[in-house]
Parts: C-alpha cells; sequence; structure tokens
C-alpha cells in the first residue's frame, strides 16, 4: 500500500526570519529563558509559523530567534507591514540588549530536514 503524499507549503514561498540580539553581558542566561518562554506560545497563536528556534552564541554574546513562515502574508500578519525591516519587540526586551535588533529574511533553498 502507498503512503499518501502529503502537500506542504510550496518551498519557493517559505520564508525564514532570523532575529539576532546582542546580550547584554551577564544577561544571557535571564534573557535566554525570557525568550523562551515568551515565543512558546507563538505556533498557536500564528498559524502561518512552520517552526522556530532559539540558537545561543554565549561567547559571541548573541541570541536568535530563527523562525520559517508559510509565506510573507503570514509573516505579515505576525510582524505587521514593516515585517522587512522592523523587528518584533517583546515588553521589556529592550533591558537585555546591547544594540537594536537586526532583522533578516532567507527563502529556502532545498528541503527541511530533521
Amino acid at each position: 500500500m502507498t503512503e499518501p503524499v502529503v502537500e506542504g507549503p510550496d518551498p519557493v514561498s517559505v520564508i525564514v526570519r532570523t532575529s539576532t540580539a546582542r546580550v547584554v553581558p551577564g544577561r544571557m542566561a535571564a534573557f535566554t529563558d525570557y525568550i523562551l518562554a515568551a515565543v512558546s506560545a507563538f505556533p498557536g497563536e500564528n498559524p502561518g509559523l512552520l517552526s522556530h528556534r532559539v540558537l545561543v552564541d554565549d561567547e559571541a554574546g548573541e541570541l536568535v530567534y530563527m523562525s520559517r513562515w508559510r509565506d510573507e502574508e503570514a509573516l505579515a500578519a505576525f510582524a505587521g507591514p514593516a515585517w522587512r525591516d522592523a523587528p518584533v519587540m517583546l515588553p521589556g526586551e529592550e533591558e537585555y540588549l546591547l544594540t537594536p535588533l537586526l532583522v533578516r529574511h532567507y527563502r529556502e533553498a532545498g528541503g527541511w530536514s530533521g
């Protein structure tokens, strides 16, 4: 018996968004906990969010929130009409930051595994 084919999002339209924070020295553990708690509800609140991860580089003092979005419409629903340039700031987040958040966007090339 053949397994049914499950269609996913069009790989051409999937957008990967990164938001990079340079964190105040000595605040990484607290900021990581804060971000993990804050983003835990995002999948249920944002139907176009396909997946997300929090990445930490302790040596560089950086935390990256990486999210994969179905398409521009889904990302704009989350981040607003200025999604290409404006970061989404959480209440109180600025107290952890050395510099403003850096937001970047990428298109996926090939499939996502794992």
